[in-house]
């Protein structure tokens, strides 16, 4: 068949994401034997007329969209992506009448609604590069797609889906990106190349959809899959290279396995992974991450009172936060250190024990990343909570929009200036207004040209302190 798959993603805040999913599911289509073509919109002027000149070039038998995000998870700034999906799939209905599919981490969290907003028939669920080919191979030989695994429907205005059974591979999914994409243009907006060690999560956190979308019970990569994607990449020209992982230091025996076979390695890539939980931080860790070669780790601790992290199910204390800093202070390798604030439990009192440990404990060349309010998903631990509070009265279907928890306890004024006033005596500290500004894609194009490699939030008190000049508020 004919396969076009779009990529529907053009949100480039803080940095434009390259799209793993939409890649790992054309190269399966294309070894299941398919003519398969990837449309990015990431960088289109003009997406709707793009995908218009693309049907009528192609003439496509069957249309993918892959749907990343449901929004940017901002209280202050929020926007809604998926309503950009509705033109989108009028722009294809009015071009064509193959059939539409969807597909890709937005749609395991919130399948039905996004099917019902968008008027899309058919879905993809769980790993895309499984479900896509059988899904075609049903449409090529004129069975039902509902008899494919893996895939959602909606008929007679009745939602069903197929649970998708049977192990998945354990090498590690690593797309030729330059074949589908404009790979560097996202070089020169500073994105890195993306890559797992492994699906699933067995954290516990009660505002949290990974376990959803990837399952409560690890899969581990082959390691050698893994060095391997990461030469081809590195002989490819794509050295800066991050580990997306929902947690990359759990198990923390497969983090240092991982570790002490790259430094065995000489890539000369710049690794990365911001999602290290503080519970597996220590001195053997971070030194085998800077013998691998990392050049940049975020560790992702929300909150530094026990009163909140226990609230939020974290599995960790403020005790193990503390300690952690302590390790990154013994160690060369910079840090950003990720917030977020209004939890339940929150109040005045653990909103400064925060902030205390951000100016007193994270060091001056490291940096503090301040995230207000959490986004509500339905079936979440935090939904049962906010209703119970009466935060929340909108009903599951309606949360398709973002609808956000604040802890009733604190004023969200008052947090807000608590956090401006922290940013104005410390240059290393950001929220989400830093990351949002217009002008950041010019900016990350012109650090490129300047030599300037990823991570750009090392940069932070530099470009804060320059923006100042210049009467930004940055």
């Amino acid at each position: 068949m004919n396969v076009l798959i779009i990529n529907t993603n053009r949100n480039a805040f803080p940095m434009p994401v390259i799209p793993l999913g939409a890649c790992l599911v054309a190269e399966a289509a294309e070894l299941a034997g398919h003519d398969v073509r990837v449309l990015d919109l990431m960088f289109e002027r003009n997406p709707l007329h793009a995908v218009e000149q693309e049907i009528s070039n192609t003439g496509p038998d069957v249309i993918g969209l892959s749907v990343r995000n449901l929004d940017n998870n901002d209280i202050r700034n929020p926007a809604f992506f998926i309503r950009d999906i509705v033109p989108l799939v009028n722009t294809i209905r009015r071009a064509t009448t193959v059939p539409i599919i969807l597909g890709g981490a937005a749609l395991a969290v919130m399948p039905e609604e996004i099917m019902r907003y968008t008027r899309v028939s058919y879905a993809v669920l769980g790993e895309g590069e499984v479900v896509f080919p059988h899904l075609l191979e049903n449409l090529a030989k004129g069975i039902s797609l509902k008899q494919a695994p893996g895939v959602a429907w909606i008929e007679d205005d009745i939602f069903g889906k197929n649970e998708l059974s049977g192990a998945s591979c354990t090498n590690c999914p690593a797309p030729d990106f330059p074949r589908w994409i404009n790979a560097k243009a996202y070089q020169s907006g500073l994105a890195t190349v993306p890559l797992q060690t492994k699906l699933g999560c067995h954290f516990k956190c009660i505002y949290c959809t990974y376990r959803k979308i990837e399952g409560p019970h690890y899969r581990l990569f082959n390691h050698e899959s893994i060095l391997e994607a990461i030469e081809r990449f590195a002989s490819a020209g794509f050295r800066d290279i991050e580990f997306v992982d929902n947690v990359f230091n759990s198990p923390y025996a497969n983090a240092m396995t991982l570790c002490e076979a790259l430094a065995q390695r000489s890539n000369n890539v710049r690794l990365q992974s911001l999602e290290l939980n503080p519970l597996f931080v220590d001195d053997a860790l971070l030194g085998a991450m800077e013998s691998a070669g990392f050049t940049g780790i975020g560790i992702t601790v929300e909150n530094a009172s026990d009163a909140v992290l226990c609230r939020l199910g974290k599995g960790f204390t403020a005790r193990d936060v503390y300690n952690a800093a302590e390790v990154v202070k013994r160690h060369r390798l910079p840090c950003v250190w990720i917030f977020m604030l209004g939890g339940p439990g929150e109040t005045e009192s653990t909103v400064r024990d925060t902030l205390r440990f951000a100016e007193s404990s994270v060091h001056p060349r490291d940096v503090v990343f301040f995230n207000l309010g959490i986004r509500i998903y339905p079936g979440t631990e935090l939904e049962s909570v906010a209703r119970t509070q009466g935060i929340l009265t909108t009903s599951p279907r309606d949360m398709l929009t973002p609808v956000f928890y604040m802890s009733p306890e604190v004023d969200f004024a008052w947090m807000v200036s608590q956090i401006k006033n922290s940013m104005s005596s410390h240059l290393n500290f950001m929220n989400s207004d830093s990351i949002g500004m217009s002008f950041l894609p010019l900016l990350h194009r012109i650090g490129y040209k300047m030599g300037i490699r990823p991570p750009l939030w090392k940069h932070t008190r530099i470009i804060r302190r320059g923006l100042r000049l210049f009467g930004i508020d940055s």
